[in-house]
Order: C-alpha cells, then sequence, then structure tokens
C-alpha cells in the first residue's frame, strides 16, 4: 500500500487531478444520470437505436476532422514561436479539414436515408440524420479551437469549457428525454457536442489574433505529410471500430432481438465508465514516459512497475463490480437490465487484457511505430467482428461478449510477441 501511495503522490495522479480527474467525473456523473433517465423513459429497445447512432456520430465526426487533433496539438506546440510554421499548420489543418467536412456533411444529408435504415431499420429518424449533417461543420471547428488551445498549453481554460459543455450537455438530454424520450435522445446526441462550439467560440475570442494565421496560400504539403501518419491512426481506430460495433449490434438486433441488443449496449456504458478513466492516466503518465524511454530496460521497468503499482487495484474494482453486477444493474439502469448480468464476466475479462495489452501497445505510438499499429489495428477489427458473429450464433448474446474477450486476448499476445526481447529478453548489464 504504502509503494502505491507513493506512486500516486508522484507526477501520475498528480497530473490526472489537476488537469483531467474532475471532468472525467462530471462525464462519468453525466454518463450515469443518462443511463437513468434512458432506462426510465427508453428501455432495452431504445438504448440499442442510441447504441448505434452515438457509434456513427464518432465515426463522423473523425472521418470530417481527418484524425488532425493529436498532430495538431504536437505541432502548435513546437511552432508556436514561429510564426511562418504556425500559419501553416493552421491553414493547412483548417483548409483540409473543412473541405472534408463539407464533404462528409453532404454525403450525410445526400444519403440520410441509406443512413437511417443502417442504424435504424425500418424506423424513421432521417430528420435526425439530416440534423446531424447541418451541424457537423460545428464539431470540427470546436475541435480546431480545442487543438489550438490545447497546443498552446490552455489547460485550465480548456478543463473550464469541459466543465461547462458537460453540464450544460446533460441538462439539455435529461430534458429532451423527459419530454421526447427515444426522439429527445437521438436529437440530444447530434446537438449537444455541437452546443460546446458556442461555448469555446466565447473563450477562444482571447485568442483572434490567431485568424490572421490561417491563409489559403499557407496550405502546405509538408505539414499534411506530418499530419498524415496521425490522420491515419486516428481514422483507423475512431472510424472503423464505431462501424464494427454497430455492424455487430446490428447481427444482434436482427438474430437474437432490439432489447438484446439493448443489454450488450449497457454492458458496453459500463464499460466505458471505469475505462475513461484508466485511458485517461495511461495517456496523460504513460505515453509521455515512454516517449522518453530509449533503453529496453527502461521500457520494461516502466511496464513492469505500472503493472505492479495500479493493474492489482483496476483488478479488485472489476472483482468488486462482477460481485455486485445486480446491484450495479439496477443503480444504473433499472430491473429491465438484469439479463446485463449475465455478460458481466466476459466483459470485465477481455477489459482488464484490455489493459494489459494497452500499456504496451502505447509503445507504438510513443516510438511512432505508425505501420505497425495501423495494421494491428485492422487485424483486431475483423477479428472482432467475425468471433462476435460465430461467437453469437453459438452461444447467443453471450457471444458477443465472449468476442471481445477473445480478440482483447490475441492483442495482447500479439503485443507481447512484438516487443517479447524488450519484455522478456536478457539484456546485458552494458546494454540499452
Amino acid at each position: 500500500m504504502k509503494k502505491f501511495n507513493n506512486y500516486i503522490n508522484s507526477i501520475v495522479l498528480f497530473n490526472v487531478a489537476n488537469l483531467n480527474s474532475f471532468t472525467i467525473g462530471i462525464k462519468i456523473i453525466a454518463g450515469l444520470l443518462i443511463s437513468k433517465f434512458i432506462a426510465i423513459f427508453i428501455g432495452a429497445e431504445g438504448l440499442a437505436l442510441i447504441g448505434n447512432l452515438s457509434n456513427f456520430l464518432k465515426a463522423i465526426q473523425s472521418f470530417s476532422a481527418l484524425g488532425f487533433y493529436k498532430g495538431m496539438v504536437k505541432l502548435i506546440s513546437e511552432f508556436k514561436e514561429k510564426k511562418q510554421k504556425l500559419s501553416e499548420v493552421l491553414s493547412t489543418a483548417f483548409y483540409v479539414g473543412f473541405l472534408s467536412t463539407m464533404l462528409a456533411a453532404f454525403l450525410s444529408y445526400y444519403f440520410a436515408n441509406s443512413i437511417n435504415t443502417f442504424l435504424f431499420g425500418n424506423i424513421d429518424y432521417v430528420y435526425v440524420i439530416e440534423i446531424l449533417a447541418f451541424i457537423l461543420p460545428l464539431y470540427i471547428i470546436n475541435a480546431f479551437c480545442f487543438a489550438i488551445m490545447n497546443g498552446h498549453s490552455k489547460y485550465k481554460f480548456l478543463l473550464i469549457i469541459n466543465i461547462i459543455g458537460q453540464i450544460g450537455g446533460l441538462l439539455i438530454t435529461l430534458l429532451l428525454i423527459w419530454q421526447d424520450k427515444i426522439d429527445g435522445a437521438l436529437v440530444a446526441i447530434v446537438i449537444t457536442p455541437a452546443l460546446m462550439f458556442l461555448i469555446t467560440l466565447v473563450g477562444i475570442l482571447f485568442r483572434t489574433s490567431l485568424v490572421q494565421y490561417v491563409k489559403i496560400t499557407s496550405v502546405s504539403s509538408k505539414i499534411l505529410s506530418k499530419l498524415s501518419p496521425y490522420s491515419i491512426m486516428a481514422i483507423t481506430s475512431a472510424v472503423a471500430l464505431p462501424l464494427v460495433m454497430i455492424l455487430i449490434r446490428n447481427y444482434i438486433i436482427n438474430e437474437i432481438g432490439l432489447r438484446e441488443a439493448g443489454y450488450w449496449q449497457a454492458m458496453n456504458r459500463i464499460s466505458d465508465y471505469y475505462l475513461m478513466f484508466v485511458n485517461s492516466l495511461i495517456a496523460l503518465y504513460l505515453v509521455p514516459k515512454l516517449s522518453n524511454i530509449y533503453t529496453k530496460r527502461d521500457f520494461r521497468i516502466e511496464v513492469i512497475a505500472f503493472y505492479k503499482n495500479l493493474m492489482p487495484y483496476f483488478g479488485g474494482l472489476l472483482l468488486l463490480m462482477y460481485l455486485l453486477r445486480k446491484f450495479v444493474v439496477r443503480l444504473i439502469f433499472s430491473e429491465e437490465f438484469l439479463p446485463t448480468e449475465s455478460l458481466f464476466m466476459w466483459q470485465f475479462l477481455g477489459d482488464f487484457i484490455r489493459v494489459l495489452a494497452m500499456v504496451i501497445a502505447y509503445q507504438f505510438l510513443a516510438k511512432k511505430m505508425f505501420s505497425h499499429f495501423i495494421i494491428l489495428e485492422i487485424f483486431l477489427f475483423v477479428i472482432l467482428y467475425f468471433s462476435s458473429i460465430y461467437l453469437i450464433d453459438v452461444f447467443g448474446l453471450e457471444g458477443a461478449v465472449m468476442g471481445h474477450f477473445l480478440t482483447h486476448l490475441l492483442h495482447l499476445g500479439i503485443v507481447i510477441l512484438i516487443f517479447s526481447s524488450s519484455l522478456f529478453g536478457i539484456i546485458p548489464e552494458d546494454s540499452p
């Protein structure tokens, strides 16, 4: 316990607490309240449809922004004192992103009926897709502004905007669900992220001087090439995974039922709540550490330290939630969702292994092993889809979480194999 306290009191949770913990806490509380409202006013069937729209929104947002966010933050931070380079970064990201966003918005509106069929089957929510198409540019402008502020290290300001946006979005979502049930929930999904833009716009006014750097003549192919690796990685994960989730959910709907798809979505929402904190902890602490590690020995020490100091507590949390799964389901959702408890074991095992693999796999990003990352991600998405479909046919709904477990077990095995020499090989004392 003493070692863990020392670890916590170091840079690990100091950074998280100051920059991210409160925001994540708000997100989790907001998510829990929304889940409870969905359970009371909409039910499992509606939750399945909400899951499809949420996944599609994530995919279309990522495609529109071309995954530029992380690359922009890095380049803005690097060139913020060099006006010409900064102008090239902002101009390239803005104009290329604007074109891709307008293309995505046009396609979403033009093919709204087809998208509606893909997401909702025979239920008519075409108007929701059309609203999304009109609002889509606001999402991307907001992400553009966020990247500028992040690149200029305006962390406290970003934190405040996030908190205000989360609270405002929560209130609007609860009101719409209460008034219009499933229609209100679907409309809330597409409009609440755009409302964040209004808050960001007020805050970004203090940086109006940056507008002068956005010029069509400053668009640079060199900057675009620097953004491309981040773009390809982000699009691969942020577009492919939501689409795979939609395909699996649609298969459950067609082969088992809409209500059962809602149970599976409920399990995913529960998983998202605790993984949100774990992911932020890894991103804030582990990735910067790995980026500054140049020897196999230091890499091994860092991974083992993370496993020893944090994974037992994460495993303990999952075990406690599993033992109290009926209470957890009733607390977050309602009695209607009690069949979800049969999904807990495989989901939790998959999530535990997922974090084990994630800690090692972040070395791909830290060391810019972009091609390895992309090939592995695509391979795993294919495995996730086909293993889930096969296991659903054999075991029913439980097969979907079995596929989740199998995919991440395979992921762990592959990353261990790739980095086996660093993790298990004999390293001479005088070797890097």
